[in-house]
């Protein structure tokens, strides 16, 4: 699967991606991913690319030009990939879950456009983008963050980028886990901080039940 991500601040994502489940990722072939920076396609002389929005208001607003250009070279770029979307990160946009996470998980390569200070030219959530997501009711100042909550959530859905599929939330269930120690003390502590005892006794059926019920119950607290 390959991402591409437009952005005016690129070296946001070359440490993350570098690192860990990415970096074991990309070794393997699993992902692509190409950081694109959007003032590439500028045709200013000082690489502009926003402008004050029509009607007045603060900030600026990236223009619609530079993104347009952008999208157009990275389609011809993959072309010979079948399945392609492109995503604009948007406040209004729909909220990421795990099924958005899957259904996006399908396809062949994904454009991710990084909106900043007061917004995108709306031209590009109308004639450009695929559809807008957003991964929360609160508001960042770009959405750089966003494209790595989403790539990831989208990657861990591609077999091969966790060790196991077992490691799946969506599989493993709401319970908690532990580690040994099986008691622990704090210093400035009265009490034990101890492992609950069904975990300790090595019967698979009883802890199996456990994980269970504590699932359905934390699954109901989170739906409520």
């Amino acid at each position: 699967m390959r991402f591409d991500i437009l952005s005016i601040f690129p070296d946001i994502f070359s440490s993350y991606v570098s690192e860990s489940l990415f970096a074991r990722a990309i070794k393997k072939s699993l992902l692509q991913i190409k950081i694109h920076d959007l003032r590439k396609w500028s045709r200013e002389r000082h690489r502009k690319v926003d402008d004050r929005p029509f009607g007045g208001g603060p900030g600026m607003v990236f223009q619609v030009e530079p993104i347009h250009r952008a999208v157009e070279a990275i389609q011809r770029q993959t072309k010979k990939l079948k399945r392609r979307r492109i995503i604009l990160f948007s406040t209004r946009g729909k909220k990421l879950d795990a099924n958005t996470a899957k259904r996006l998980s399908k396809y062949d390569q994904l454009t991710l456009i990084c909106g900043r200070y007061e917004g995108v030219d709306e031209r590009v959530a109308d004639h450009i983008a695929d559809e807008e997501i957003s991964i929360g009711d609160y508001v960042l100042s770009g959405g750089e963050l966003p494209a790595l909550v989403l790539m990831e959530a989208i990657s861990r859905f591609k077999k091969g980028f966790l060790g196991t599929r077992e490691s799946l939330e969506e599989i493993k269930g709401f319970y908690p886990v532990y580690t040994r120690p099986a008691s622990f003390t704090p210093k400035s502590g009265k009490r034990s901080w101890k492992v609950p005892e069904v975990l300790l006794r090595g019967n698979h059926a009883a802890i199996d039940v456990w994980r269970r019920k504590y699932g359905e119950d934390a699954s109901r607290r989170i739906h409520a």
